[in-house]
């Protein structure tokens, strides 16, 4: 120490021996002497002159002077040695917040979590537990909070967050509930309820939270950034969301990350199906797919990943090539169609080797993984148990490629999977969809490099007497493996068409006035509706007509001669009185078979819906609200109940 600030030192002038000190360049001496002086904001700053950022923080925090700490703490945390024993001291001495900071500056989230509940920052805490990947005990921390103080709205406000972002819809809305209306939190929660109503099927309860939140001026600014995506952030506890692929009535395919394996995935979580109706059978189907996903280990199947009872949702492998549905939009060389249907059956032979029926082969069901190679999805409809039995078929499947035993609720076989098969590659070879009829074209009458024996291969496969296909799966693939068939896409020679003799009945006649948007058709003699021909009117009648239900106005034609869709006319009057409850069930079992063709109605008032000799219809709409989904279709048919 320098004799002169010695001398001062005896005389007990600290503050005027720190300061020559500090003039000196002795900051060191001079925090020795602040803080004997008990001026720790000063000895605080001389600390930090003197490179000594971990007592800089203490004696800052010592004497309440946050902006000196906080200077500090930002410098303190890089020496990694120095930083560790100050936080020790930090706890020891009961300073908990800045402890806190200190772990959370290092990057040691569980220890800053634990720093902060021991500070009483229980929402803090649980957002360090939640991000350092253990939602558990961040759920814990906000529970034993509640448990000491229950009327903290930011504590259930916190929780209810937390269990929603972790698809815990349930106990996520009863927790938001308990924020009062009194509260400065109440418009969050609102906001949060909005959704957690929705996701459980609660709609009306839905619009309520959402009116309610439009009286209170909407969403808070912080909670719009937030929003949706934060609480959809991660589910489940580890896969994080990247977008929604697919939603139809009964379930949501959303594409995830698995923040463990690091991997993409495809998360299928069901719908709710308590507020659906034929929810039991929904669930039964949905927990007989992961039945039978569990059991099939094979290449050519879509393997499962994970099983979520809560949600209940199932975790399928991540397939990036798309649907065979998605390639058919462009001709396929035979060689690869043959490959891929020789993928399918390859699965099919191991699902029935274990006792297993598909039912339902199509090309949406047959998805291509990065490799490109082809896998069997979707065994919803799947029937287990043995296969010296058969399955009753009902209505089970999808009808452009059901096997023509099935279209007649005959029980289905291993040869109505093959029929399947057959009609998806005759698709692909001809552009011809034979849809439980005898094909018009041969495959060797589109591709010059095919012939005879082709045919005879594939026409096996979608020959309407289910003895005369293959007698399984692995002797349909060899048949078809026995044959070459070309990479190459060569359209056979055109040939002369045959001369046949002019129509009676010209299209140009066919309408007494063609003018007119309803009139009658001579060819059939009913009254049709014509309907401007575009992208989405085309799109909708498409779904409309494979929805295959009598409940939805029927599609008769697509007239591209004259830029118009020909319907049906609706019979009867429209809706006006209240629907019963046979109706209810009726409309219900159309708006699902439409939703399963992706598409939803939008518009179902009673001026859409007919009543004619005690039957019930649902009008066709080219034009909906693009906003609409499923739930918004469910909502409507409710009102009209």
């Amino acid at each position: 120490m320098d004799e002169d600030v010695a001398q001062l030192v005896r005389a007990e002038r600290l503050a005027d021996a720190a300061h020559l000190a500090s003039s000196r360049g002795d900051a060191r001496t001079a925090c020795d002497l602040l803080e004997r002086a008990c001026d720790f904001s000063g000895a605080a700053r001389q600390a930090a002159l003197a490179g000594d950022h971990a007592r800089a923080l203490l004696l800052a925090v010592t004497g309440g002077d946050d902006a000196m700490a906080a200077q500090a703490l930002d410098r303190a945390v890089g020496d990694r040695a120095a930083s560790n024993t100050l936080a020790a001291r930090l706890i020891a001495r009961g300073d908990f917040t800045w402890a806190a900071r200190v772990y959370q500056g290092r990057g040691e989230l569980a220890s800053a979590a634990s720093a902060w509940e021991r500070a009483g920052e229980a929402v803090r805490a649980a957002e360090l537990y939640e991000e350092a990947h253990d939602p558990v005990q961040a759920s814990k921390v906000l529970e034993a909070a509640l448990r000491r103080d229950p009327s903290k709205a930011a504590l259930h406000l916190s929780l209810g967050r937390l269990l929603m972002r972790y698809g815990k819809n349930e106990a996520a809305v009863r927790e938001l509930q308990k924020v009062g209306a009194s509260e400065r939190e109440h418009k969050s929660a609102l906001l949060l309820l909005v959704k957690g109503f929705a996701a459980l099927g609660l709609d009306a309860a839905s619009a309520e939270a959402k009116a309610a939140l439009e009286r209170l001026g909407g969403a808070p600014p912080e909670d719009l950034r937030e929003g949706v995506a934060e609480v959809k952030r991660r589910i489940y506890g580890r896969y994080d969301v990247v977008r929604e692929v697919a939603s139809t009535a009964s379930a949501r395919v959303i594409e995830c990350v698995d923040s463990i394996r690091n991997e993409r995935v495809a998360v299928k979580i069901m719908s709710s199906f308590e507020t659906r109706g034929g929810g039991r059978d929904a669930l039964a189907r949905f927990e007989r797919e992961v039945k039978v996903l569990g059991t099939l280990d094979h290449p050519n199947v879509v393997p499962l990943r994970d099983y979520v009872p809560d949600g209940p949702a199932m975790v399928l492998a991540w397939m990036s090539g798309g649907t065979l549905e998605q390639m058919m939009q462009s001709p396929i060389a035979p060689a690869r169609a043959v490959e891929i249907a020789q993928a399918v059956l390859s699965a099919l032979g191991e699902a029935h080797r274990l006792g297993v029926l598909h039912r339902d082969v199509k090309p949406a069901n047959v998805l291509f993984d990065d490799a490109g190679v082809a896998r069997l999805a979707d065994f919803g409809v799947a029937h287990l148990g043995d296969l010296s039995a058969t399955a009753t078929a009902g209505l089970i499947g999808t009808l452009a490629y059901m096997s023509p035993e099935q279209r007649e609720g005959k029980p289905a076989t291993v040869q109505s999977d093959l029929y399947g098969v057959g009609v998806i590659l005759f698709e692909m070879l001809t552009g011809e969809r034979v849809g439980g009829e005898l094909p018009r074209t041969r495959p060797s009458g589109v591709h010059r490099d095919l012939d005879q024996r082709h045919d005879e291969a594939v026409l096996r496969l979608v020959s309407l007497d289910p003895a005369a296909r293959p007698s399984d799966a692995f002797a349909a693939r060899k048949q078809l493996g026995a044959l070459s068939w070309p990479h190459t896409l060569e359209p056979a020679a055109l040939r002369p068409k045959p001369q046949t003799a002019p129509s009676e009945r010209p299209s140009a006649a066919r309408l007494q006035d063609a003018e007119a948007e309803s009139r009658v058709d001579r060819w059939t003699g009913r009254v049709i509706l014509r309907v401007p021909l575009d992208d989405a009117s085309l799109a909708r009648a498409r779904a409309f007509s494979r929805a295959q239900t009598r409940a939805l106005q029927h599609i008769l034609r697509v007239a591209r001669e004259d830029g118009s869709i020909w319907v049906d006319a609706l019979r009867g009057k429209p809706l006006d009185r209240p629907l019963g409850l046979g109706e209810r069930g009726v409309l219900l079992r159309a708006l699902t078979a439409l939703h399963a063709q992706g598409c939803v109605h939008g518009n179902l008032d009673r001026a859409h819906v007919h009543v004619s000799d005690g039957e019930v219809l649902i009008a066709f709409e080219p034009a909906f609200d693009p906003t609409a989904s499923p739930d918004t279709d469910f909502a409507q048919l409710a009102r009209l109940g």
